[in-house]
């Protein structure tokens, strides 16, 4: 059954009221569904305008649009139109009275940008690295000039990866030459870069000749001395290859250099990085919807599929990821806004919801396509377009691996150095988060210290949710009498699996944290550390198995692997519950 359009009158003055079989008690989005109601006036209305103008071009025309690789002038039109990215990207005191830069609603605009599709939420989250450099500079005329290109629905870009280093910065073959009249020329290449054919302004790291610092500076794409090389993929983006040929740096272009620069371009990929879990959110919770519709009217061996035991396991699983994804990414953004120079946790938090929520983004379309099958190729499938796009996410801000590795910093002081700091609640106020703009240096990371994990966990007295504390207490025994030597310290194939293992407790902590606010059924967080006690055991066995790996640690990873609660009547209840329950809930306009 498809749900009719919401008529304008509804989407942008009522709350849409569901019927009683559309009454959910999920977290999960519903853009034809869902009020937005937690959001102030302004931004609730720009929210429902956004979901009706994807909903008024329907799937057809995005699809068709997809296949053709067209460029969204549109969607552009729309922005500019609405003053979208005006809005909710321009700190407070550079634009209208509505503007702020705020992660709580900056991230329900996140969400809707990705459940329509990563093509569009790539333009937002490229505009978003690229103004980050210049609202964390001190630099006030590039600030207002931003602030006025964006007031005119322009969008931006952010120049760090080059072709021959990636995104080692230490190796950018990007120069900027000092002239003598004070002026620069700014000579090199950068690829790989979203937005580069349009974007109003480009935020460019290289460095100086005559010192050899770091440098940001801002350049136009539409200048003459920009050239627009290529587009280096196939996709409605434009990811760009360009050239700067003695390109004029005035002073004011100048964003930061020396240490300032090299912090500038760190802090905002700190920030960047938080965007990619809710593009992975997004993008899987229209999988699912689309997948359980199909399922559910699909008759095999006159069976619906949704009959079958292993379908049931398969979409149970997926709905149990895709909240814990929801509940950690949601929480997240309680840290990132409550962060200061005094508490710094979001460091942990961000590159967690960057590597680990879109990795099980990807997990959760690769169990739903078990369930669709070959439905889920076909061109006018939203699938399809989400099985293309699922498996960037994990690769872009830093590699899954380059992420653990910082991660890993943290590890220490995570469990045995727990500071105190007051109790932090949902943080939705309608208010500036100033703190991103003034992240300060970027190093000493091992000296952030974390809130007690034990806490939350302590509180919570549920079967599967004690089995996983047992995991976590070997793994603390691990660590104290046999941890890694100096040849496992430099191995970092064994790191990483120790690390999955490090990554599953602070995604539990900070689930378990949100699932209290939100008042989250014990059967749904329990049917959730199923699959962390499952995931715990896996990655424990994969350490024990390395080849590096020591006699006593592996036997305490063998005392790792634990079988989660069997609970044939939670597991039933899930399903009628919450799974099941999503069928026919969402459909998008043809």
């Amino acid at each position: 059954m498809k749900l009719p359009n919401l008529p304008k009158d509804i989407v942008f003055k009522k709350k849409v009221t569901p019927t009683p079989s559309a009454i959910r008690r999920n977290i999960l989005v519903n853009p034809k569904l869902d009020s937005y109601d937690h959001l102030d006036e302004k931004s609730r209305e720009l929210v429902l305008k956004t979901i009706d103008f994807f909903e008024s071009r329907g799937k057809a025309k995005m699809k068709a649009d997809e296949r053709e690789y067209k460029w969204y002038a549109d969607y552009l039109d729309f922005v500019k139109k609405e003053k979208l990215f005006s809005t909710f990207l321009t700190p407070a005191g550079y634009g209208d009275k509505d503007c702020r830069w705020d992660t709580y609603r900056n991230c329900a605009l996140n969400e809707i940008f990705s459940f329509y599709g990563l093509s569009h939420w790539y333009s937002w989250q490229v505009t978003i690295l690229g103004l980050l450099p210049i609202w964390i500079s001190k630099n006030e005329v590039a600030k207002k000039r931003a602030a006025k290109l964006l007031k005119e629905g322009g969008i931006f870009a952010f120049g760090l990866s080059e072709k021959e280093h990636g995104a080692d910065i230490y190796s950018s073959d990007m120069h900027l030459t000092r002239q003598k009249d004070g002026t620069y020329l700014a000579n090199g290449s950068k690829y790989y870069i979203g937005n580069a054919n349009k974007a109003a302004l480009v935020s460019t790291f290289g460095k100086l000749t005559d010192t050899d610092e770091y440098v940001f500076f801002v350049v136009e794409s539409q200048h003459k001395n920009y050239e627009l090389v290529k587009n280096v993929i196939n996709s409605q983006n434009y990811v760009a290859e360009y050239k700067l040929n003695d390109y004029p740096i005035r002073e004011e272009d100048i964003l930061a250099k020396g240490r300032d620069a090299w912090d500038m371009a760190l802090n905002t990929i700190n920030v960047g990085k938080f965007n990619l879990g809710w593009g992975s959110i997004g993008t899987s919770t229209h999988a699912f919807y689309e997948a359980i519709n199909h399922a559910s009217h699909r008759r095999l061996f006159d069976h619906y599929v949704t009959d079958f035991v292993h379908i049931k396991q398969l979409f149970n699983e997926s709905y149990a990821r895709l909240t814990a994804m929801k509940l950690f990414t949601q929480r997240g953004v309680d840290y990132v806004r409550c962060a200061s120079a005094d508490d710094r946790r979001y460091l942990l938090f961000t590159p967690m919801v960057k590597m680990k929520v879109t990795t099980q983004g990807e997990e959760v379309v690769d169990l739903l396509w078990n369930v669709i099958a070959a439905k889920g190729v076909e061109k006018d499938m939203f699938f399809e377009t989400a099985l293309k796009e699922i498996r960037t996410l994990p690769k872009l801000e830093g590699t899954v691996h380059i992420n653990m590795a910082l991660i890993l910093k943290f590890m220490g002081n995570y469990f045995f150095k727990p500071a105190k700091y007051p109790t932090i609640p949902t943080m939705s106020a309608q208010s500036n988060d100033s703190f991103l703009f003034n992240q300060g240096v970027t190093k000493g990371l091992g000296k952030t210290r974390f809130h007690d994990y034990r806490e939350v966990y302590n509180k919570v007295d549920l079967p599967n949710v004690n089995i996983f504390k047992r995991q976590i207490r070997l793994l603390k025994i691990l660590l104290l009498v046999a941890k890694p030597n100096k040849e496992q310290a430099k191995d970092f194939d064994f790191l990483l699996s120790l690390g999955e293992l490090f990554t599953l407790v602070v995604y539990g902590h900070l689930i378990l944290e949100n699932a209290e606010i939100k008042g989250i059924e014990n059967d749904l967080i329990e049917q959730i550390f199923d699959f962390m006690v499952r995931d715990f055991s896996k990655f424990a066995l994969q350490l024990s198995h390395k080849s590096c790996t020591t006699l006593v640690q592996q036997t305490i990873c063998g005392r790792m692997i634990k079988r989660p609660t069997v609970d044939e009547e939670r597991y039933n209840r899930v399903w009628e519950n919450y799974t099941y329950k999503m069928k026919d809930q969402y459909e998008m306009n043809p």
